[in-house]
């Protein structure tokens, strides 16, 4: 009996502190995540070799050879993911897609329903034999009218009032070139923001499916880029433009694309024809970039284009991508693997500043520290406990805790289990039963054998 009273007693007792003391948290081996999905390695510099890339699964259907561009790719506008290419990073002269990187660029800096009086400067310098859609000085233009003039008719009278209203024609060229480095386009230079052939501007068709990719991500681009027919005022009346892009329009021969978006085309004499296209076939878009067909006459540009849709429409799946157009963590095409250097400790030697080792002044200038002084501590980062002093708490055991505690359970934060440190009682519930039963175990095995020695082998009830 005194055995089954000893049980009794330790089993209340457990029973008591499993009620009493909060559940052990739940540790990282206990709790199961997803696995996160493998990402597919996709080698960038494959894009830099010459000739056609493709990489077609079992089955999986080869680039076409039919078309003749010195450049071109074939791009899911949506992921990113470059399909095939052709001397994607070829430098050659861009023509009037260029434009598509002038719209990234300015279109998010104006107001569209802005109106605008043209002055003579402004259209000072417009290249003999340029596109123009008939932007007069002195009339007064709606800013959406001038970028229709841009979109449809390629006029660069447009681009050059356009380009006046957001700071000027070389600011305009600087503010294209930091976009274009934004964006990873690595070979493009700009030197005329309209196109127009200029010494040493160049891009290349990895660089055109980049902007076009870029310029369908905006609703004002789309609007413009996909208008086929508009008017275009001129003083007291307007007139009639229409869409250069003849795979949208159908103008001149040249059969309408099924879900063309639109996007840009382009010509000089430098550069050939050019053309962004961007299409959609069901839940798909597609962008494609050709540079200066060899073969096929003037519209051989769309006839090519219509080609690499159908043909990345038809690859849907069925191959491997070959590069991509997603830049890189920190903008641009990174490389591969970040280089990472060891830090040294500094070297103190008298007269002398450890190599590498920031200043924020020239040598020699006033008020700078001689060599060997202590490194300062980094000023306290703002936020709500900048310039606080150490808390009394902190001293004592467990704060440590409890502070990661509040840090990670703030107002407005979800913290995930596995973000909590463990409390310091974490796990002494089960180690309490343990020592309970086993403390009642030894009682029991104790008692039996004294019964056992006294009259003859009691079993103690059990």
């Amino acid at each position: 009996m005194i055995v089954m009273s000893a049980v009794r007693h330790a089993a209340a007792g457990a029973a008591a502190l499993l009620l009493v003391l909060p559940a052990p948290a739940a540790t990282a081996s206990t709790v199961t995540e997803p696995t996160p999905p493998v990402e597919r390695f996709i080698d960038p510099a494959r894009l830099y070799r010459t000739g056609t890339q493709v990489q077609p699964l079992a089955d999986g259907p080869d680039a076409p050879d039919s078309v003749s561009a010195l450049s071109w790719v074939v791009a899911d506008a949506s992921t990113g993911e470059i399909l095939a290419a052709r001397n994607a990073h070829r430098r050659l002269p861009p023509a009037s897609t260029l434009k598509t990187l002038f719209a990234v660029t300015a279109l998010p800096r104006m107001d569209h329903e802005e109106h605008h009086t043209v002055s003579e400067s402004e259209l000072e310098g417009i290249g003999s034999g340029s596109s123009m859609v008939g932007v007069q000085a002195g009339y007064t233009y709606k800013v959406s009218d001038l970028w229709n003039g841009v979109f449809l008719s390629s006029g660069n009278d447009a681009v050059r009032v356009l380009a006046a209203m957001n700071g000027g024609w070389e600011s305009m060229s600087r503010q294209m070139q930091a976009k274009a480095r934004a964006l990873g386009a690595l070979d493009t230079r700009v030197v005329s923001p309209d196109g127009y052939d200029a010494p040493g501007q160049v891009s290349s068709a990895y660089d055109l499916a980049l902007f076009g990719r870029a310029g369908l991500q905006d609703p004002a681009f789309v609007r413009y880029c996909s208008t086929r027919y508009a008017d275009f005022p001129s003083g007291n009346w307007s007139y009639g433009i229409r869409n250069t892009n003849r795979l949208l329009t159908g103008d001149d021969g040249v059969d309408r694309y099924p879900g063309l978006i639109g996007v840009k085309n382009g010509y000089t004499s430098g550069a050939g024809n050019t053309l962004i296209a961007a299409a959609r076939r069901g839940s798909r878009t597609l962008v494609v970039s050709v540079m200066n067909p060899q073969s096929g006459g003037g519209f051989a540009v769309y006839e090519e284009a219509r080609t690499l849709l159908d043909w990345g429409f038809d690859a849907a799946g069925e191959v491997q991508p070959v590069g991509s157009l997603v830049p890189r963590s920190g903008g641009g095409r990174a490389k591969a693997r970040p280089e990472t250097k060891p830090v040294k400790k500094p070297v103190e030697k008298s007269g002398e500043k450890p190599a590498g080792q920031p200043t924020g002044k020239s040598a020699g200038s006033p008020g700078e520290k001689p060599a060997g002084d202590p490194v300062e501590k980094p000023a306290p980062q703002a936020g709500p406990e900048a310039g606080a002093g150490r808390s009394a708490a902190e001293g004592r055991p467990g704060a440590a805790v409890s502070k990661d505690v509040d840090a990670l359970s703030g107002p407005g934060k979800v913290v995930s289990r596995d973000d909590v440190p463990p409390r310091p009682w974490a796990g002494l519930p089960l180690a309490l039963v343990g020592a309970s039963l086993g403390a009642a175990l030894s009682l029991w095995v104790w008692r039996r054998r004294s019964t056992g020695r006294g009259d003859g082998g009691c079993d103690g009830g059990l």
